[in-house]
């Protein structure tokens, strides 16, 4: 069998005899591909498909292997062990480690650390470091100490949520203690499930965070497009989330992670059922070794207790309380995200049907009137979107990796210092970059441009008549949920003991798939020495074999026909998702007021901070002639670039070289310089001709001083291009006041419609002929 599988030595199709010798084709009738070509192709097919199995034999093995490791994850780095969230006075099954850098890489330990924090979305822990082109591999390339938040697959029982956001929170003041001379605190990367887990934590304990990037994280759970992202009908279409009661209550109040890989698999039914084995069939000679290491991250399931599965599904998949102020922590504390103080970063894409760019950028239509609102709590807000990756694509492609992510770890100091606002992050090759490219840090040049909310609603969204419909899905769940625990779940939770538990979790579907091809199936017992056979006597078809373009013509039939299945059964979702909850005696009996024009979830206004802007209003205006040349410049800096309405990388590229030769320019760290940015735009946005006014003020009598200044001045804001419009008659006019011998020019005309800067404002406060007032 090892050498035909059934046939004589030397003649079947695992034979080495015709090794190396392509035969001469025979035309068959006309369109039909010849006979010889099809005994290459058969005997090139069938050596694959033994090959296949083999993989699929090999994953098995692996799968096995994985799950008996101590700590199973997929890190490529060595990690060293730093704080066991089991240890902490409520203990949490995560854990903290330090990424040991490879022996080609130099980390230095003045920079910001990265933290990764990988989902518990039912797969096991390191999609972030898997690989060298990852979010950890590209932050120790840029010189930044890294360290990773994971997790054991079973949860310690009690856990809840809060349990393990307060866990984070001490990994975060370790990570901080242990970096203490650092230019600033921690960069903290949230990947999907793990970026809302951040930024409930961030508007906690906002001391604790320097920038934030949230990767393909879903934020505002209803927003979507009609006719696109079916996944958030899914709460409303199964009544809600009882049925994850039930599945806990199945599980013996643990909650098998393998159902949320279940959800993720259904969303392609293709992918699942038919491209990724026929990918690895049609290239395995070049594929397997890709497949496995992706499929054993894929493979490693994970379990939530029961109380954690229901708050993710009830507070925010189906509840959607995150950005309304819905959620509070077991003490009272309001989680507002308007609380947190660092730079968020948001990475989504468009082909991310998990994660559209309506659910990671709506929450700020839920929560801001508009970008003054944005700037007058302070935060900073940078967003990019990309075509086409998947969900999946925005952690584990190397392409990513190497742009984005990249881009991210090289700049987080740039986005840092940003002032408050919205911003998109554009990138362009280096060699297009234009002028000065030498300032460029990575491949990719980076550059933040303003953006208002109208930029992100036509991304598309929800009307208030959808909103309502989600509200009626939120409200059916609730209800359905309260009939359940009352008269079903006390008997789920009579039949089922912890071993039936664990039996049917072994049982899942996902996990026989894995353990069918290994070691315990006896009837696959010959797959390995016919495999071996194949191997040896391997003779691939010419790529022109037209047998192999017949094969992949029937591939493509396949996934179109599974495509088209899973749209009609989309577009059948949807539209009895819509006809259902849009009932309106459905509503009127669930207590939705559809005469009401405010949205269902809209975070409230908070009075004390109004009171709170004014205060700091009036101690800005008071400190404008306060000051010498540092705040001259800084303020002149910004004045000049608001008119460019973005923000280029080499600009602040210039300003980091500029303080390594000046020894006057270090001794002011990292964060007092980014609070002095913000200090003279906010003066600049509340009154700008009393801010240029006071100017003089604060410059030396030294003119050899002023001088070098205004020269400083003109190579950081020609860093990134030459000066034109607006923003060159800003520079002229700050040229007149920093030179004393001819008076400055008079401030220009503004263009009709214009608004001239004057009187009392909010930080916040906006001006038409600013460009949206970006610095």
């Amino acid at each position: 069998m090892a050498g035909g599988v059934g046939r004589k030595a030397g003649v079947g199709p695992l034979s080495s005899s015709t090794t190396n010798r392509k035969r001469p084709g025979i035309a068959g009738p006309a369109g039909i591909p010849g006979l010889f070509s099809f005994d290459e192709y058969q005997q090139d097919a069938l050596q694959r498909f033994f090959l296949t199995l083999d993989v699929m034999r090999r994953r098995s093995e692996g799968y096995r292997e994985h799950a008996a490791e101590a700590v199973p994850n997929v890190l490529d780095y060595k990690a060293e062990l730093v704080l066991d969230g089991r240890t902490l006075p409520r203990p949490v099954n995560y854990l903290l480690v330090r990424i040991v850098p490879p022996d080609d890489v130099t980390v230095d330990p003045s920079r910001r650390p990265f933290v990764v924090v990988d989902p518990r979305a039912g797969h096991g822990p390191g999609i972030g470091g898997f690989k060298a082109d990852s979010e950890l591999g590209v932050a120790m390339k840029a010189g930044h100490p890294s360290y990773f938040v994971g997790f054991l697959p079973d949860p310690v029982p009690g856990q809840t949520i809060e349990d393990v956001a307060r866990a984070e929170a001490a990994f975060l003041e370790e990570v901080s203690r242990r970096h203490p001379d650092a230019e600033g605190k921690p960069c903290v990367v949230g990947n999907c499930q793990a970026g809302w887990a951040v930024m409930m934590l961030a508007a906690i304990r906002p001391e604790l965070f320097g920038p934030i990037i949230v990767a393909g994280a879903p934020l505002s759970y209803w927003a979507g497009v009609k006719g696109q992202y079916p996944m958030r009908y899914l709460g409303g279409l199964l009544g809600g989330s009882w049925l994850t009661a039930l599945t806990s209550d199945m599980g013996a109040g643990v909650f098998d992670g393998a159902w949320l890989v279940q959800n993720f698999e259904n969303q392609n039914p293709a992918n699942t059922l038919w491209s990724k084995q026929y990918n690895l069939y049609s290239k395995v000679d070049t594929e397997a070794d890709r497949y496995l290491g992706f499929e054993k991250w894929w493979g490693g399931h994970v379990c939530l207790n029961a109380e954690e599965i229901q708050f993710i599904v009830d507070e925010l998949f189906i509840g959607n309380k995150l950005t309304s102020g819905e959620i509070t922590t077991s003490d009272g504390t309001v989680v507002d995200l308007r609380n947190i103080r660092s730079p968020i970063v948001v990475f989504c894409s468009r082909g991310d049907n998990i994660t559209p760019p309506q659910q990671a950028l709506d929450w700020l239509l839920d929560l801001y009137d508009s970008v003054d609102e944005i700037r007058a709590f302070g935060q900073t807000i940078v967003y990019t979107i990309h075509d086409t990756i998947g969900h999946l694509g925005i952690f584990v492609s190397a392409g990513v990796a190497r742009k984005q992510h990249d881009e991210f770890a090289s700049n987080i100091d740039f986005i840092d210092l940003l002032p408050p606002g919205l911003y998109e992050a554009v990138f362009e090759p280096k060699d297009a970059a234009g002028a000065h490219p030498d300032l460029v840090t990575g491949d990719w040049a980076m550059r933040c441009e303003a953006r208002t909310l109208d930029d992100i609603r036509a991304l598309g969204g929800n009307d208030l008549e959808d909103e309502r419909r989600f509200a009626a899905a939120a409200r059916v769940s609730e209800i359905n949920l309260a009939l359940y625990r009352a008269f079903v779940q006390p008997f789920v939770r009579a039949s089922v003991s912890p071993s039936l538990a664990e039996s049917m979790r072994r049982l899942h579907p996902l996990r026989l798939g894995y353990e069918m091809f290994g070691a315990g199936n006896p009837w696959l017992g010959w797959i390995e020495q016919s495999a071996a056979a194949a191997r040896k006597a391997r003779c691939p078809a010419e790529p022109d074999n037209p047998w192999l373009a017949v094969q992949e013509q029937v591939s493509r039939q396949v996934v179109d026909g599974l495509d088209t299945v899973r749209k009609v059964a989309e577009t059948a979702s949807e539209d009895i998702f819509r006809a259902v909850y849009g009932s309106a005696a459905l509503q009127a009996a669930l207590g939705i007021d559809a005469s009401s024009d405010r949205r269902p979830r809209k975070a409230a206004k908070n009075l004390l901070h109004q009171r709170l802007i004014e205060h700091r209003v009036a101690e800005l205006r008071a400190r404008m002639r306060e000051g010498g040349l540092r705040e001259a410049v800084v303020r002149a800096l910004v004045y000049v670039g608001m008119a460019r309405g973005r923000v280029d990388e080499r600009g602040f590229e210039a300003i980091r070289r500029i303080r390594q030769e000046h020894p006057a320019a270090k001794a002011l760290s990292l964060a007092d310089f980014k609070a002095m940015v913000r200090d003279q735009f906010y003066m600049l946005r509340i009154d700008e001709e009393a801010a240029l006014a006071a100017l003089p003020g604060l410059l030396p009598d030294d003119e050899a001083a002023r001088a070098g200044a205004l020269e400083m001045l003109g190579t950081v804001l020609g860093a990134s291009g030459a000066l034109k419009g607006e923003a060159a008659g800003r520079l002229e006019r700050i040229s007149g006041i920093f030179s004393p011998a001819s008076p400055p020019p008079p401030p220009r005309r503004k263009a009709p419609g214009g608004a001239k800067a004057s009187g009392d404002r909010t930080p916040g406060a906006n001006a038409a002929h600013r460009h949206d007032g970006q610095a």
